[in-house]
Formats: C-alpha cells, sequence, structure tokens
C-alpha cells in the first residue's frame, strides 16, 4: 500500500467516525497519531455540538484548542465519556489492539478507561491474525529499564529502548519485538505485573467496541465479538 494511498484511507475512516457519532452535545476522548489528526480536522469541519474533549496527549490537545475545540482535564469530568475515539498500531478479531506507537499509551488508556465505548478507526494494513508483528511500546520507569529488560527477554522478547523518547509523563519507552501475543489479556497483565512497569501497549481490557475499518472499496464497520 503506497503512502498516498494509505492517506487517503486515513482521510476516509476520520470521516467515517465522524459521521458514525450520535448527535450532540457531546463530551468525547480523543486519542493520539496521524489519523487522529485528520479525525479532529474533520470533527472541526462537522459543526457537531461538542461540549468538550479529554485529549490523551499534548499534541491532540493543542490541535483541538487550534480549532477552537474545549479541552478540558479527566479530572473534571463528573460523568463518564461518551465515547473514546483512537488509532491502533495493530488490531486482532477479538478487537484488542497494540497502541503506543506515538508514545502516549498510558494516557490513552486511562482515557479509554473513562469513556463508555471505544470506537478504534484504522486504515486496513492494521488487522492482523496475532497481535505482536508490531513492536510493544512498554512506559516503564527510567530505574526499572534494565530488569524490565531482563524480564520480557525470559519471556521470549527483545526490548529495545526507543532513544531520544520520553512520554509525556516523562518515561522511556520500551518497543518489544519478537512476542507473538496469541492471549492479549494474559499477556497485558502479565506484562504489567513486572515491578517498575507503568503501562503496556496491550489494549485488551480497553479493547476497541467497534472499529471502522478503512479499504480501497470502502469503510468497513465491525464489532466487538459478544
Amino acid at each position: 500500500m503506497t503512502t498516498d494511498t494509505t492517506e487517503v484511507l486515513k482521510r476516509r475512516v476520520a470521516q467515517a467516525a465522524v459521521d458514525a457519532l450520535p448527535d450532540g452535545p457531546l463530551m468525547l476522548g480523543i486519542g493520539t497519531g496521524s489519523t487522529m489528526d485528520l479525525f479532529i480536522d474533520a470533527l472541526a469541519a462537522s459543526g457537531r455540538d461538542i461540549t468538550a474533549t479529554v485529549a490523551s496527549s499534548r499534541r491532540s490537545a493543542e490541535r483541538l484548542r487550534s480549532h477552537g475545540i474545549r479541552v478540558i482535564a479527566l479530572e473534571a469530568l463528573t460523568q463518564p465519556l461518551a465515547l473514546y475515539i483512537d488509532g491502533a498500531d495493530e488490531i486482532e478479531p477479538g478487537m484488542a489492539m497494540i497502541k503506543g506507537g506515538g508514545a502516549a499509551l498510558t494516557q490513552e488508556k486511562i482515557v479509554a478507561s473513562a469513556a463508555r465505548a471505544f470506537i478504534c478507526i484504522v486504515d486496513g494494513s492494521k488487522q492482523v491474525a496475532t497481535l505482536g508483528a508490531f513492536p510493544l511500546p512498554i512506559e516503564v520507569i527510567d530505574s526499572a529499564i534494565r530488569p524490565v529488560s531482563w524480564a520480557i527477554e525470559a519471556l521470549g522478547g527483545r526490548p529495545v529502548l526507543r532513544e531520544g523518547v520520553l512520554t509525556d509523563n516523562g518515561h522511556p519507552l520500551l518497543d518489544v519485538h519478537g512476542l507473538q501475543i496469541d492471549d492479549p489479556l494474559a499477556w497485558e497483565d502479565r506484562l504489567n505485573a513486572l515491578p517498575g512497569v507503568i503501562t503496556n501497549g496491550i489494549f485488551a481490557r480497553q479493547s476497541a467496541t467497534v472499529a471502522l475499518v478503512g479499504r480501497p472499496e470502502g469503510v468497513e464497520r465491525l464489532e466487538r465479538p459478544t
């Protein structure tokens, strides 16, 4: 898939996500990444009644504010968000995902947990049978990099420090290669239990409710298996 084609699909699925929103007023959680940038632009152009948003990153907050869309802190909420909308680096048939390529995984997971439903928007290249081809991001406390890396190696992974990158929380990231994540929920819990791990990029406990998948022939809507 060429870069031009991917961009077209991202724009198409971003617009489809705006079109899928229920009538307002709405309070939305907003994820991070190139597809979400396009969603924010389409949301701003739509004239939808968005009372407020909670952003998962400074990048998204700045883009929302540039369009005049109100951004509030998560702690200002008095009730759950109607929806969380975000992309993914990979998504499997059970609607678990790998996220964190944009280094916002912890805040994304927190905001997703505060929403009643999660709409994942991706192009078709992000669909996989089993998670793990995309390196799994793990946010860690700086002093724990070595012991966490040893523990991951014992589990069969190859952790690589993402050089020159800190999360919005000020922490480093390990990108783990070589895992075959055949049971996303078990892997998410196993990795989160390692001392020094803040969170990992497996979204199984916060799996997508709906996925909108952009393809050359149109946008496919998938729902979480019951």
